[in-house]
C-alpha cells in the first residue's frame, strides 16, 4: 500500500487540530489521507467486580447482564467511531484533500499504528486522548507509547491549526537531528516555510561546524535559514528563541544523543513537549 499520511481521530478536544494538520499535511507532501479511529473493547474490570460478593445464581444474572451491556457499549462506540471518521472526512475535503479514507479497527491505538506502520509516512496525532486528564500539561499516555514505539515521522496537533511559516528545529548535531535538516532540506511539507536551527550548547569551533552545515544544507536547497549556538537550560533556550522568532512548529529528535533527548522521551515527560501549544514533529 502506498505510504500515506494516517490521522489518529477520537473524541477529544484536539481532533479538529489533528484533521487539519492532517490535510494539511497531505497536501504539501501529495500523499493520500486516511483517518484512523480505534475502538478499545478491553473488558470493563471494575464492573465485573460488582458481582464478587453475590451468589452463585445472582452472580450469573449480573454477569449475563454485563455482558449484554458490553455488547451495546461496543456498538455505540463504532457507531461514535463511524460518525467522527464521517465528520473528519467531509472537513479534509473542505481543506481540499480530493479523496481521504477513513478506516475502523478494534483494539488498542498502539497495536493498531504498530500493525499498519509500513503504511504510514506521517502520524498526525493529538496530544491527548479523549480518556487523558485534561490538565493544559498533560501530555496523553498514548502519544507516549506510540513515540516510543513508531518508527515513522509523528506529528502531534494542538487543539486549533495555523499554517506554518516558522519553523524551528532543535539541532545536537546527532544523527537524527541531522536526518532531521537533511529532512527538512527536501520535503515538500516545509516549501516555502523559513527555517530556525538551534544549537542549545556551548560557542565551540565544533558546534559553529555543526550550525553552518545545517545552515548551508537548508539554504542550498532553496529556504531561507537562520540559526544560533545559545548557552542555557535547554527548554528555556527554545522556548525563548521560539517566542521571539514568531516559531509556529517544533521539529525535534525523539531519540538523541545529549540533553535534547530529555525533552522528548524519557522516563518522565519533560516540559517541553508536555507545555508548547505549538505542533511538534518528532523525528525517529
Amino acid at each position: 500500500m502506498t505510504e500515506q499520511v494516517m490521522a489518529a481521530i477520537d473524541g477529544s478536544q484536539f481532533s479538529a487540530g489533528v484533521c487539519d494538520y492532517a490535510a494539511w499535511a497531505s497536501l504539501a507532501l501529495e500523499a493520500p489521507l486516511t483517518f484512523l479511529h480505534v475502538v478499545d473493547n478491553h473488558p470493563q474490570t471494575a464492573e465485573s467486580d460488582l458481582s464478587g460478593n453475590l451468589v452463585l445464581g445472582a452472580r450469573e444474572h449480573l454477569l449475563e447482564e454485563l455482558s449484554h451491556l458490553d455488547e451495546q457499549r461496543a456498538k455505540v462506540a463504532q457507531e461514535q467511531g463511524r460518525l467522527m471518521l464521517k465528520a473528519a472526512k467531509e472537513r479534509a475535503i473542505e481543506d481540499g484533500v480530493s479523496d481521504p479514507a477513513t478506516r475502523q479497527r478494534n483494539g488498542t491505538l498502539v497495536e493498531t499504528l504498530t500493525d499498519l506502520e509500513n503504511d504510514i509516512r506521517l502520524l498526525v496525532i493529538g496530544k491527548r486522548g479523549e480518556g487523558a486528564h485534561q490538565a493544559s500539561d498533560h501530555l496523553g499516555s498514548n502519544l507516549e507509547r506510540v513515540v516510543r514505539t513508531l518508527h515513522r515521522p509523528i506529528l502531534m496537533a494542538p487543539e486549533s491549526f495555523t499554517r506554518p511559516e516558522r519553523v524551528m528545529i532543535a539541532f545536537d548535531g546527532s544523527k537524527t537531528t541531522r536526518k532531521g535538516v537533511e529532512m527538512l532540506a527536501k520535503s515538500p511539507l516545509f516549501n516555502g516555510i523559513s527555517c530556525h536551527v538551534v544549537i542549545v550548547g556551548a560557542e565551540t569551533g565544533d558546534n559553529r561546524s555543526q550550525l553552518e552545515w545545517a545552515l548551508s544544507t537548508l539554504r542550498e536547497a532553496g529556504h531561507e535559514a537562520e540559526g544560533e549556538i545559545r548557552a542555557g537550560e535547554v527548554e528555556e533556550t527554545l522556548r525563548n528563541y521560539q517566542q521571539e522568532h514568531g516559531i509556529d512548529l517544533l521539529v525535534m529528535g525523539a531519540y538523541g544523543h545529549s540533553r535534547i533527548r530529555h525533552l522528548l522521551v524519557g522516563s518522565t515527560t519533560t516540559t517541553m513537549l508536555r507545555r508548547t501549544s505549538l505542533p511538534v514533529l518528532l523525528l525517529r
